[in-house]
C-alpha cells in the first residue's frame, strides 16, 4: 500500500459537501444552458472489478477495475445544452468519486472527495447532475486514489456534439493509455511507490487504444475523420506523428481553436489533454501509413498503421470548413486582471533545478522557497505539499474578475497542470505570447518553463488545481484555489 493518499478536505468547502450529499447543485448563471430547451440524459456507472483484453494474446484477460465492466468505460454523447444525469454505484472494496474533467459544473457535482463531496463508500451510489454547457471532448475518472484507480482502468470518455457540427465522415474517439504488465499479463501492484513518485510518474509498459493493443485503423482515399484523442494515461506523455498525412488542431482540451498544423508535425498530448484532430486520407488505395510516437527520445514505435482500403470514398478529401463554433467563454481583460505568482517545484534535481534558475524567479525567491518549503510530501506548490486531509487554499480568486496565473516549473520534469471547474486562455510561454492564444483546462510545462494563463473566475467554489501526472498529485503537487 502506498504512503501517499488524496489530499483533499477545506473547511469552506463543508458547505458544498452538505449540499451534494442532498443532492443540490449550485449552478452558477453562466453555467446553465440557455441555448434551447434541454434533454434530460441519463446514465448509469458501476464501478467494480473486471476483466479486459489488454494484450493482443486472445487468452490474456487481465483484472482491471473498470466501470460496467468495460475499458475504457461507456461513452457517455450528449448534445450541448443536454442536463445529464449519472448514477454512480460503487462495488469496488474501497471508496471512489467521479470527476468530470474539463466539463465546467457546479462545486458540487465536481466529484473530488471530502472538497466537493463525501466519498461514495462500498456500495453506495451518488448521483452527478450538471448541463453540458461546452460542447468539445472530456473525460471521467476517479479523484479518489487516482494513481491506482485510473492505472487499474477506472476511466471513460464524455463527448458534447456542437449544435451544429463540423461535417466529417467518421467522428471517432481514441483513449490512449499505458499500462505496468508483468510477464502474466497482470497489472503490477508497485502503485505509489518512492521512484515514480519523484521522478516521472508511472510509465507503463504496454500501450492501448481503448483498452486493447492496437490493430490497424482501416480508412479510405478521400476520407475525412475527425479524430478525438484523450490522454488517460498517469504520466506517458504522448508525440503521435502521422505519417504521409497532415492532421489540422481544431479543439484543444475541448474548446475550439483557430485550424492549425501542430508544430513539428507532431500532436503532442500529455495527461489528461485531449486533442481534436480533422484527418484527411490523401494516400492512394493499398498504402499503408504509420502512426509513430516519438515523444521519449530513443523510445519511439509504432502506435497503429492506417491501411487504407481497396475501394476509395472519393477521389479526393472534401472541402467542409473545419472551425469550430466558439463555446462563447467569457473573455479575461489582460490589461485589467488581477495578477497571482505559483511556482512548482520539488521532486529529484528539484533543489539543483531552482538553484540554478536563481535570479529568473525574483530576487531571494529562489532560497527562500527552498528554505519555506513545508510538508512531508516530494513535490511542493508555492512551497508547500498538499497532505492530510485538511487542504486550505493557497489562492483566492475574486470571483467575476480576471486573473492571470503566471507559473513557474521549477523541477527537472513536466507537468501537465489541470484546475477544475474552469477553462483559461494559455497566453504567454517564457514571455513570448502565443500564437493560438488557445482555451485549455491542463497545460502542460516543460522543466524550468513559464506559462501565463488568464481566465475569468465565474465560478465560484473551491477547486483542485494540480499535477496531472497522478504521481505528482499524490505526492504534493495539489493544491486548492478558492473564488468567492
Amino acid at each position: 500500500m502506498s504512503q501517499f493518499r488524496d489530499a483533499v478536505l477545506s473547511r469552506r468547502s463543508m458547505l458544498s459537501l452538505l449540499m451534494a450529499n442532498m443532492g443540490v447543485a449550485v449552478m452558477p448563471p453562466s453555467l446553465r444552458a440557455t441555448t434551447r430547451q434541454a434533454a434530460v440524459k441519463e446514465f448509469d456507472l458501476r464501478a467494480a472489478p473486471g476483466h479486459s483484453r489488454l494484450t493482443a494474446a486472445a487468452s490474456d484477460q487481465t483484472a482491471v477495475w473498470a466501470y460496467n465492466n468495460s475499458v475504457p468505460g461507456q461513452e457517455l454523447r450528449v448534445r450541448q445544452g443536454d442536463r445529464v444525469r449519472v448514477s454512480v454505484t460503487n462495488d469496488l472494496d474501497e471508496p471512489t468519486t467521479v470527476h468530470w474533467h474539463g466539463v465546467r459544473v457546479p462545486n458540487a457535482m465536481d466529484g473530488v472527495p471530502y472538497l466537493t463531496q463525501a466519498p461514495i463508500q462500498p456500495g453506495g451510489k451518488f448521483m452527478y447532475e450538471f448541463d453540458a454547457v461546452d460542447a468539445g471532448t472530456y473525460w471521467y475518472h476517479p479523484h479518489q486514489r487516482s494513481f491506482e484507480q485510473v492505472g487499474r482502468g477506472l476511466y471513460g470518455p464524455l463527448i458534447i456534439e456542437e449544435h451544429d457540427p463540423v461535417r466529417v465522415d467518421r467522428d471517432l474517439t481514441w483513449m490512449l493509455d499505458d499500462w505496468r504488465l508483468g510477464p502474466d499479463g497482470s497489472i503490477r501492484g508497485d502503485f505509489g511507490n518512492r521512484h515514480d513518485m519523484s521522478h516521472n510518474g508511472r510509465v507503463g509498459n504496454t500501450v492501448t487504444i481503448n483498452g486493447r493493443a492496437p490493430g490497424d485503423l482501416v480508412v479510405r482515399s478521400g476520407e475525412r475523420i475527425r479524430l478525438r484523442l484523450v490522454n488517460a494515461a498517469n504520466a506517458r506523455i504522448f508525440a503521435l506523428d502521422f505519417e504521409g498525412h497532415a492532421p489540422m488542431v481544431i479543439a484543444l482540451d475541448g474548446q475550439p481553436v483557430s485550424p492549425h498544423s501542430p508544430a513539428n508535425g507532431q500532436v503532442v498530448i500529455g495527461p489528461a489533454m485531449r486533442v481534436d484532430l480533422i484527418l484527411d486520407m490523401t494516400d492512394r488505395p493499398g498504402s499503408r501509413n504509420a502512426v509513430i510516437d516519438r515523444f521519449y527520445k530513443g523510445l519511439e514505435y509504432q502506435l497503429t498503421e492506417l491501411t487504407y482500403a481497396a475501394a476509395p470514398l472519393r477521389s479526393s478529401p472534401p472541402d467542409w470548413p473545419i472551425e469550430l463554433p466558439s463555446n462563447g467563454l467569457p473573455e479575461p481583460s489582460v490589461e485589467t486582471a488581477i495578477r497571482h505568482e505559483v511556482v512548482f517545484n520539488g521532486g529529484m534535481m528539484g533543489r539543483m533545478v531552482m538553484s540554478d534558475m536563481g535570479g529568473s524567479m525574483g530576487e531571494g525567491r529562489t532560497g527562500g522557497m527552498m528554505n519555506m518549503m513545508r510538508g512531508s510530501g516530494v513535490w511542493f506548490v508555492n512551497g508547500v505539499a498538499a497532505e492530510g486531509h485538511v487542504l486550505e487554499p493557497f489562492l483566492t480568486l475574486e470571483q467575476d474578475r480576471s486573473h492571470i496565473i503566471s507559473m513557474t516549473n521549477a523541477t527537472a520534469w513536466h507537468h501537465p497542470i489541470h484546475l477544475h471547474g474552469h477553462s483559461f486562455r494559455v497566453i504567454a510561454r517564457s514571455g513570448e505570447p502565443t500564437r493560438h492564444r488557445e482555451w485549455q483546462d491542463t497545460v502542460m510545462m516543460a522543466p524550468r518553463e513559464r506559462v501565463d494563463i488568464a481566465l475569468v473566475a465565474d465560478n465560484p467554489g473551491d477547486w483542485m488545481f494540480h499535477c496531472h501526472i497522478l504521481e505528482h498529485q499524490a505526492a504534493g503537487m495539489m493544491g486548492v484555489i478558492r473564488v468567492s
